[in-house]
């Protein structure tokens, strides 16, 4: 799993301005619009929202991870976005989120979405990461964070 192949600089955006889950939804999604891999932007945002409907994807820690297969993305893409004021994302624990992946995978990706969600979230439940990520001053720092994760799952 080559988390960092999915998340290239260009999909970051360190100062979200969203104010609400559903702009921050929408505010994702057109990160990956604006990269032109999505082929209908408004079919997209909705399957992502279907997918959040059945269950909120704010796991507590300051973190969201929501994510969808769809038919209209057109490769694996993980859209990252930080806000520093947070959002009321309905999350686990009740904590506003800070930091946020946007996990979009083909419809024919297999469980990639899974193996992508399964390690991200074994390194975001670690402090050290997670502050890592907060800090992070720049696209390049968070790459490098989000690379040692790709080190850790080979090395596993």
């Amino acid at each position: 799993m080559e988390i960092a192949k999915m998340m290239k600089k260009a999909y970051m955006n360190l100062d979200l301005k969203s104010d609400s889950k559903a702009q921050v939804l929408e505010e994702l999604v057109k990160i990956l619009d604006d990269q032109g891999i999505v082929t209908d932007f408004d079919k997209l945002l909705s399957d992502v929202r279907i997918r959040e409907s059945l269950s909120t994807t704010g796991i507590g820690f300051k973190i969201a991870i929501p994510h969808a297969k769809s038919k209209y993305i057109k490769e694996p893409a993980i859209a990252f976005g930080r806000s520093s004021e947070g959002i009321e994302y309905d999350s686990m624990d009740g904590d506003n989120a800070h930091l946020f992946f946007l996990i979009c995978m083909p419809e024919d990706a297999g469980n990639l979405h899974l193996k992508a969600l399964a390690a991200l979230s074994r390194q975001l439940i670690h402090e050290e990461f997670r502050l890592a990520l907060e800090k992070a001053e720049n696209a390049d720092e968070v790459l490098n964070i989000i690379k040692a994760i790709d080190q850790e799952e080979k090395s596993a």
